[in-house]
């Protein structure tokens, strides 16, 4: 575990190798690149969280921050074994921390480094085990009250808060409550995308502790509100 709580954002190498896998995404390109896969991806990825850790401590205890493979920090192999795309490698560095249990949870924080764009978030994509539970939610009075206060300032403050998919109200659950917009979605989430170069900044860890702050409301009502039973 890299103990220090220093972070001056991610080497350039780290958006070289991304580069250079999506470039030449085989067995044989990686094994080959596996000393700059543990130096420019797996290591900074641990100092990043491991100093996320104590910040985001601050801003909520509950949050889990994991500087492990497998814990806060994605594998970089694909699952293909369902997938038309048989590309064995991630060509994007993802990082992940939330409360609860981390296979269910009903909203999470999120960072995303990739050639294309460096990405901070907050929420949840959708997930079908939650869905009922998340329209419930939308739909109580309270909690749907709740959530519109919150779409409203955070929409005044300039995010965009995504996860429409539906063309439908379902059926059995109210049109005209406070926050009935939301039941025509299947995750609900917040993304800020900035340059890939961001990822590189030494302002990188400040930044995204500055974001996650202002969608924390929302992270904090989908994981009160969005319970499975």
């Amino acid at each position: 575990m890299v103990k220090s709580l220093d972070f001056a954002g991610f080497p350039r190498e780290t958006l070289a190798f991304l580069c250079g896998i999506r470039a030449n995404n085989s067995k044989k390109w990686f094994e080959s690149h596996r000393v700059d896969y543990e130096n420019y991806f797996v290591q900074p990825a641990k100092q990043f969280v491991s100093a996320a850790a104590a910040k985001l401590g601050q801003l909520d205890p509950a949050i889990v921050a994991e500087p492990r493979i497998n814990g806060s920090i994605f594998r970089i192999n694909r699952d293909v074994r369902f997938s038309a795309d048989k590309r064995p490698y991630k060509d994007h560095l993802d990082l992940l921390f939330w409360v609860g249990d981390k296979k269910s949870t009903a909203s999470a924080l999120f960072f995303r480094a990739s050639p294309d764009m460096t990405c901070i978030g907050a929420g949840h994509y959708g997930c079908p085990q939650l869905l009922n539970h998340f329209r419930a939610a939308v739909a109580d009075p309270d909690a749907g009250k709740e959530l519109a206060a919150i779409a409203k300032k955070l929409r005044k403050a300039g995010y965009e808060l995504k996860g429409e998919h539906y063309q439908r109200m379902p059926r059995n659950f109210p049109s005209d409550g406070p926050a009935a917009e939301f039941l025509l979605h299947q995750g609900l989430y917040i993304v800020v995308e900035e340059s890939p170069d961001a990822a590189c900044s030494a302002k990188l860890l400040d930044n995204c502790v500055k974001q996650w702050k202002a969608m924390l409301p929302l992270h904090r009502w989908l994981t009160t509100h969005v319970v499975a039973n």
